[in-house]
């Protein structure tokens, strides 16, 4: 069971706006996450090795959601809200706390944009509230010449294959009904897209996985596609690092070497790899005709 926590404050304001992510203010209605991504940037910190284990629901981030987007609305400071940043948004405790619903009514309430970023089939649940906001939202000064919708829906995906998710990201939707899930999202009239992060080497980012992952968002209609390769954090038992390179030895034993090597002294590919990899999706942008960016 999760634990109930109260907090101070859920909404916090970036520094800088990422040009990926369009993200103004993030909102995180649950700490840890079950989707127990193994690639996960926050394992390695205090939620330890089995995030769903370390589960926390902030019982009044409603109410201090409402307080905080009162205030930020007054002053007219109106920004992209994206759910979420450190966790799934429509995690599987969400069909019982419904936070993000809840959320969703205070930000259609005080008409602020929003960027979903999730793994899952939920959000179908939320496709009259994410309408509202989609209609109704202010966006702020400088992207209204740019952006002309008050929502996004991004689909995050490692790979197209049922059986490689289950082993990197084992408590996630299956890829399979996350591309149904796109799909839907998309026929309902959303601006959607893919967060193609991150790439495995020698997995997911080999030339016949690519071309099926940028075929099959093409063919879906997504709107972009934004994708990275795989950047791994920690030495201890918990870390992002250590698990990946045993999942690796496990279920990739060829390709062990090969992380083990890059992986053995940094977080990310060496930049030949990165250097390769971008003009790669360059190519697959082009080639397909998917935008590499929202805007």
């Amino acid at each position: 069971m999760p634990r109930e926590i109260e907090i101070k404050s859920v909404l916090n304001k970036t520094k800088r706006r990422d040009t990926w992510f369009l993200d103004d203010y993030t909102v995180n209605l649950y700490s840890s996450c079950s989707f127990n991504c193994l690639y996960c940037y926050i394992r390695g910190s205090k939620y330890g090795s089995n995030l769903e284990t370390s589960l926390s629901v902030k019982t009044n981030a409603i109410e201090v959601l409402d307080r905080q987007l009162y205030n930020r609305s007054k002053k007219g400071q109106y920004g992209i809200i994206v759910l979420s940043s450190a966790t799934d948004p429509y995690l599987r405790i969400e069909k019982k706390y419904e936070l993000t619903r809840q959320a969703l009514e205070i930000i259609a309430k005080y008409r602020f944009p929003v960027h979903i970023i999730t793994k899952s089939d939920l959000i179908a649940r939320d496709y009259d509230l994410l309408h509202q906001i989609d209609k109704t939202a202010i966006l702020p000064g400088d992207l209204q010449q740019s952006l002309s919708r008050g929502t996004i829906i991004s689909y995050s995906f490692s790979t197209l294959d049922d059986q490689v998710a289950r082993i990197f990201e084992p408590g996630a939707t299956p890829p399979s009904l996350r591309l149904q899930s796109l799909k839907n999202t998309i026929q309902e009239g959303f601006l959607s897209g893919v967060s193609l992060m991150p790439l495995l080497p020698f997995i997911s980012d080999t030339t016949a996985h690519l071309d099926l992952l940028f075929s099959t968002f093409k063919e879906a209609n997504a709107h972009y596609v934004l994708p990275a390769t795989l950047t791994v954090f920690g030495e201890g038992k918990a870390a992002s690092k250590t698990l990946m390179l045993q999942a690796i030895q496990k279920h990739y034993p060829e390709l062990f070497p090969k992380y083990q090597k890059y992986f053995q002294y940094g977080s990310e590919m060496p930049a030949y790899y990165k250097t390769a990899f971008a003009k790669k999706m360059k190519e697959l942008s082009d080639q397909y005709k998917l935008k590499s960016s929202i805007l």
